[in-house]
């Protein structure tokens, strides 16, 4: 009979798979090691057993013992799998831009998942790092993994990825991209290949937000390159010591936008499910497709699997919030699901009490005002209430002409929806959308929320 003692002994040994159709116009050999096929379903499955089995050996960790890390999810799964087997209790600690699915397969494999806000500084007590090192003082018997600093992360990839690349190209390997984040990958199949063939090209995937870029090409460490983004898994505001910059020959950035577009284009042209930061590794990869010739080998690394982005890069309404879709929601969708799409106004010698009857009786905030088919300015049920409470047997009879404001903005009906903000704030309560016919319909925020 042939099988594993436990599901460890099913980690690593993942295939190379070649890229057809996205890889198209690339004139080298593109294949992906694809790390999905891992139990975690993620590259972090090597490093975790092995930082836990350097633990055991050095006494760091004892049996009973507590397992704490800091994680975007994937090296905890692989932490969880061994918490399950070796019977250790797991405490992770993430930041609040992880999706919902990576912290309720923590959970499911019995881990406990502290949230923990990511526009912090690293040394902030409540960033997820500071957390981390807090309760692994606290907690008897327990061992903080620190992936970002312990080097059994990077000698993973040294004896185990690096040398399966190596085998399964035959040595013909001429150029890795990878997506860097703790930098274990990277540095330790990275050192593995130079020492096979120093002329191998190692090129890193970055984002925007992250300090890596700027620090490989300048030495400089620039707090002004830290800012928020959305992409999972890779770039960091700190350079963690598994991170050697010299086994290192290119760091390209890729937008948060492009990742999330290149990841569905792996799914819908080559079946392949992935995660953030293939999709910006790929997207490294194309940027610098220029390099390439006929001939080379270039393998791509792809870190975890899609499943635990359902819910932001697969999903539609994720996509087209942020504008990373090219069918982002326009005004005409807006005006399209609008419920009552009657164009009601007032015109501009009313009353104000017919202003008021119109806003109650059609249940609505605003109106246009218009003299005869020109819009020429508006009123909003605030100014009207601030007229009648005034003087009410007076100002009902005063004319709309009188008191109203400034005519609302009019925007274009294929404007997308992410830019009516520039429209839609204090000065304006709502907006005037012209239809292809020339017909004109009033939105407000409530329609823009009702679209979400």
């Amino acid at each position: 009979m042939h099988y594993k003692e436990n599901i460890l002994g099913t980690i690593g040994n993942t295939p190379l798979v070649k890229l057809n159709r996205i890889a198209a116009g690339i004139p080298a050999l593109v294949l992906a090691k694809v790390e999905t096929f891992n139990p975690g379903h993620s590259i972090k499955d090597r490093m975790a057993v092995k930082m836990i089995d350097d633990a055991e050996v050095r006494g760091n960790l004892k049996p009973g013992g507590t397992i704490i890390e800091c994680t975007s999810g994937n090296t905890g799964m692989g932490l969880a799998l061994v918490g399950c087997v070796r019977g250790y209790r797991c405490i992770f600690t993430t930041t609040d831009k992880q999706s919902r699915e990576k912290i309720d397969i923590l959970k499911a494999l019995g881990a406990e998942v502290i949230v923990c806000p990511t526009n912090v500084e690293p040394d902030d007590p409540r960033s997820y790092y500071s957390v981390a090192r807090r309760l692994s003082q606290e907690i008897p018997n327990s061992f903080w993994c620190n992936q970002y600093d312990n080097l059994s992360n990077r000698q993973a990839h040294y004896e185990t990825t690096g040398p399966e690349i190596w085998e399964q190209t035959q040595g013909k390997i001429t150029h890795l991209v990878v997506g860097v984040g703790t930098g274990g990958t990277v540095s330790g199949v990275a050192q593995f290949l130079k020492e096979k063939n120093p002329d191998i090209q190692i090129w890193g995937a970055d984002t925007y937000g992250s300090v890596f870029k700027k620090y490989h090409e300048t030495g400089v460490f620039d707090p002004k390159e830290i800012y928020p983004y959305i992409t999972e898994g890779i770039g960091e505001d700190i350079l963690p010591a598994n991170v050697d910059f010299s086994v290192i020959d290119q760091f390209e950035k890729v937008t948060d936008k492009d990742a999330a577009i290149w990841a569905r284009r792996l799914a819908k042209e080559e079946g392949l499910l992935l995660g953030y930061s293939a999709g910006s590794a790929f997207g490294a990869l194309w940027q610098l497709r220029g390099r390439l010739k006929k001939g080379d080998v270039a393998v791509v690394i792809f870190h975890d699997h899609g499943s635990r982005y359902v819910g932001k890069i697969f999903n539609d309404d994720w996509m087209r919030q942020r504008g990373f879709l090219e069918d982002e929601l326009k005004v005409a969708d807006l005006i399209a699901r609008k419920k009552d799409r009657r164009f009601v106004s007032v015109q501009k010698n009313d009353t104000v009490r017919t202003a008021f009857n119109l806003l109650k009786s059609h249940d609505i905030s605003q109106l246009p005002v218009v003299d005869g088919d020109a819009i020429v300015g508006s009123v909003t049920e605030k100014q009207v209430l601030h007229i009648l409470l005034e003087n009410p047997m007076h100002n009902a009879e005063r004319l709309v002409g009188e008191i109203m404001g400034a005519p609302f903005p009019t925007v274009k009906e294929d404007l997308p929806i992410s830019q009516l903000n520039r429209f839609l704030g204090r000065n304006a309560e709502a907006v005037i959308a012209r239809d292809r016919s020339g017909g004109a319909h009033i939105l407000t925020p409530y329609d823009l929320i009702q679209s979400m």
